[in-house]
């Protein structure tokens, strides 16, 4: 992080001191603006140059000081709020000598509280002419330089706070990720979707291969777990007779940091009774392009540089066809269990002793083909060796009815026609278990309970989850989960600071090599 000049700051709180001498409340709360700025600007449009509104009207805006110019005299600002941005007029003939000199103390970054009329300077551009001004909220830090804004990324996610004063892309995407989760719920309760919440803390987690935070209830005295997944619980919502919910809401999983990865993450999963995952796979599409044009305004966007085109029909493959037609593996490897696997070994791909073709493919997959579907691609036919809680396909046991959406080389959304037979359920369960063996990585238990609810029985039913920040990462142009996240997982600040400096010298030893 930026290193913080101590002077500064100590000019700023010696300005503090000053105005609370001259009897400045610097924390005051009795200024109520009667505007926000964007109801402003319409206002102001018919104008000409060095004229003010003719309707003599006093508006009242509040918000912070983002640049200024100061004069003998007189002074200009830029004021912003969340809706916008205009320039503030001060003289001092209009405002008095003491206000004016109480003025002269105020720095970038201030809240304050203007009231005056409109009118426009010979440049033409609309200011606020005040004529009573008010200290709200007094800056002691300085805002970063106004060129180079906050350009230190570990700053910008770790004080977010300045992120969103100084770079109005940033607050564009966070704009964009709400309007993009009210869409995502008006799609879904336009279709008969009920949303639902089910619990964050889980006695046993599931519905995912994950590793969980673990945390203990004392009243209970019992273990509990961060949920991993929501999809047992909504599934017991389709036993209990809702044949449409959904849920949007966080997951946890105790496992690495990436572009790609955040400890604490939004999914939306939703299921539907009596659909398959063909259903899920004509949903998904349509949502998703919807979405795309509604926030974007087209359904071809351009992410990282690269074109992407979202609009319908796309690309349905099995993985087995991606297998041979990305990757260009012979079809007739893929169709041998032995060789298959001989395959991903000498691709490097460390299998555990019990893996299976399945487990084979599916590495090849991540490996070879996944990174290269760049418009949207749904990948089907997943080995049920993977996919634990997936239905068997009716004319293929080995796979099962189950699609991942890829777009840009990565995962989107991952759906299947939903396993509701409880005799199969609990034998994959005991499955899963048996090959976890000792690997304390791998953390699964069984659910009992969800077995016994299957036992009361579950409609025929598909769902699927799509994970919000990277569809909001695809929709904004953002290279990095953390650049959709308001406030994503660090390390702690000290720890960051000496990981840079051990860098750093390692890289000037290299210089002097």
């Amino acid at each position: 992080m930026a290193k913080e000049n101590t002077q500064i700051l100590r000019q700023r709180r010696e300005k503090a001191d000053n105005l609370a001498a001259l009897g400045v409340n610097l924390y005051s709360n009795h200024f109520k603006p009667a505007n926000r700025i964007k109801e402003l600007l319409p206002k102001g449009e018919h104008l000409a140059a060095e004229t003010q509104d003719e309707t003599n009207y006093t508006y009242s805006v509040a918000g912070r000081i983002m640049s200024m110019r100061k004069f003998g005299k007189a002074a200009f600002f830029n004021l912003a709020d969340s809706s916008g941005r205009i320039q503030i007029y001060i003289k001092k003939d209009d405002v008095g000598d003491e206000i004016f000199a109480t003025f002269k103390k105020w720095d970038i970054g201030d809240i304050v509280g203007i009231e005056g009329k409109l009118f426009k300077t010979k440049t033409e551009e609309l200011s606020v002419k005040a004529d009573k001004l008010i200290m709200i909220s007094k800056s002691l830090r300085p805002l970063p330089e106004k060129f180079h804004g906050l350009t230190d990324v570990e700053t910008r996610y770790r004080q977010r706070y300045v992120d969103l004063i100084v770079t109005p892309a940033s607050r564009e995407t966070f704009r964009k990720r709400v309007e993009i989760i009210r869409l995502m719920r008006e799609f879904l309760a336009n279709r008969g979707f009920m949303e639902v919440e089910t619990p964050m803390m889980q006695p046993v987690p599931g519905g995912a291969t994950a590793k969980p935070f673990k945390t203990h209830h004392n009243a209970l005295d019992m273990d509990l777990y961060l949920r991993i997944a929501p999809e047992l619980y909504l599934k017991r919502l389709l036993v209990g007779g809702f044949e449409r919910v959904f849920e949007i809401n966080r997951n946890f999983r105790n496992e690495g940091l990436s572009t790609r990865h955040n400890p604490e993450f939004t999914m939306l999963e939703f299921y539907q009774a009596y659909a398959t995952f063909h259903d899920m796979m004509d949903l998904t599409e349509e949502m998703v392009s919807w979405l795309c044009q509604e926030v974007n305004g087209s359904m071809e966007i351009e992410y990282q540089g690269t074109q992407v085109n979202l609009a319908p029909p796309w690309k349905r493959m099995t993985m087995d066809e991606a297998l041979v037609q990305v990757a260009g593996i012979d079809a007739a490897i893929l169709a041998d269990d032995t060789k298959v696997i001989e395959l991903a070994k000498e691709k490097g791909i460390k299998l555990e002793e019990q893996a299976g073709p399945g487990k084979a493919k599916t590495e090849l997959f991540e490996l070879l083909v996944e990174e290269k579907l760049i418009d949207p691609t749904f990948v089907t036919s997943y080995p049920t060796e993977v996919s634990p809680l997936a239905r068997r396909n009716d004319e293929n046991p080995d796979i099962t009815d189950r699609f991942e959406l890829f777009v840009t080389g990565r995962e989107l959304a991952n759906a299947f026609s939903e396993l509701n037979d409880p005799v199969d359920q609990l034998q994959r369960f005991e499955k899963q278990i048996a090959e976890k063996g000792d690997d304390e990585e791998i953390h699964f238990e069984l659910d009992s309970d969800f077995v016994r609810a299957l036992e009361y029985g579950m409609p025929s039913a598909a769902g699927e989850g799509i994970g919000i920040d990277r569809l909001v990462m695809l929709l904004t142009d953002a290279p990095s989960i953390r650049d959709v996240i308001l406030f994503p997982h660090l390390k702690p600040e000290g720890q960051q600071q000496n990981k840079k400096k051990k860098k750093k010298k390692k890289k000037d030893q290299g210089r002097n090599v």
